[in-house]
């Protein structure tokens, strides 16, 4: 049984990464319900939370049915993420999560997220003072390096354990790679297999079918695995893992007129959540995978990521279920 602090997850759960304007509410009411083991929100500003900005407090909302889930932090300010640690513990997570790994360049070469790997003893002492002010566990994701000169994520993960991180989950890719490359999880089995680690460690980084899912699992003996853009309007795909494990068979892929009424309950709890602009604005990064192989999709496509006005949007997707049913192979 793979546990974080007393949060029990099953013998090798699959986690939903955190993913910005990705993994919000609605998203992760779909992976919730689609088989996945433990959730993490939008990675949240420390300085957004301390000055109480809109869009950094709307990602605080988490929801009962969703746990246990995680809420994820970043900043490069040692105080400013000691304040936002005591406000989100406040709001009652599971899980306070750091983020080391996200390459982007406003994050990153500010200090914060993946920009930490130029610094360890800074990304140690801050791990440290954040486990210290929260009652809560605290679980780092992070990447194996800044490049391929500093790849010390055996030795770093060593000491953020040592000092009461209680899991780990590791994106096998430098932060110079970004996503380009394939994700090597040589290192994170590394980093599992190395006598001193007690804690659960995740790998994350290519999982986008239940063959690889096994591939990870029976070759780099992690605890589980994240995954994250291959979720992106495909929730199915953590039970369609999770059977092929247990079974060995491949569940049968959704219809078209299935991921149509997915598309619909996920647009209307964006509406509700996000609001009439950005529940259809970010909607949009999802359809291209909600509706991924369907020849003679264009016109359709085009309406989605175009039309502004809900009600057409819902008679769009009523009428792809009316006009495509068979499943996508």
């Amino acid at each position: 049984m793979v546990k974080i602090g007393n949060i029990e997850l099953g013998d090798f759960p699959f986690l939903l990464a955190p993913m910005e304007d990705v993994s919000d509410p609605p998203f992760r009411a779909l992976c919730k319900q689609h088989g996945a083991d433990l959730m993490y929100t939008e990675f949240i500003s420390s300085e957004g939370l301390i000055r109480d900005a809109a869009k950094s407090v709307q990602k605080l909302d988490i929801y009962e049915y969703e746990r246990p889930v995680g809420i994820q932090i970043f900043g490069s300010e040692i105080d400013s993420m000691i304040e936002a640690t005591r406000i989100t513990e406040q709001t009652n997570p599971d899980i306070i999560d750091i983020n080391y790994g996200c390459p982007v360049k406003k994050v990153a070469c500010k200090g914060a997220g993946a920009g930490i790997l130029q610094d360890i003893p800074k990304m140690v002492k801050m791990t440290a003072e954040i486990v210290k002010a929260t009652k809560l566990p605290v679980t780092v994701k992070t990447r194996l390096g800044w490049d391929d000169k500093t790849k010390y994520i055996v030795e770093v993960a060593e000491r953020l354990q040592d000092v009461g991180i209680q899991a780990i989950s590791i994106h096998g890719r430098t932060r110079k790679q970004m996503y380009k490359g394939e994700a090597d999880w040589t290192l994170i089995s590394e980093v599992k297999n190395n006598p001193r680690m007690h804690i659960p460690v995740f790998g994350n980084g290519d999982v986008d079918t239940p063959e690889k899912a096994l591939e990870m699992k029976n070759k780099f003996d992690v605890d589980g695995v994240m995954i994250g853009r291959a979720s992106i309007g495909y929730p199915w795909i953590f039970n369609e893992i999770k059977h092929y494990l247990k079974t060995g068979l491949h569940l049968e892929k959704p219809t078209i007129a299935q991921r149509a009424e997915t598309a619909k309950q996920h647009l209307e709890m964006s509406l509700k959540w996000k609001g009439e602009v950005l529940g259809v604005v970010e909607m949009r990064r999802h359809y291209s995978n909600y509706f991924k192989g369907i020849p003679h999709f264009k016109e359709y496509r085009t309406r989605l990521v175009s039309e502004m006005d809900q009600k057409i949007l819902f008679e769009t997707l009523e009428e792809i279920k009316d006009n495509f049913s068979e499943a996508i192979a």
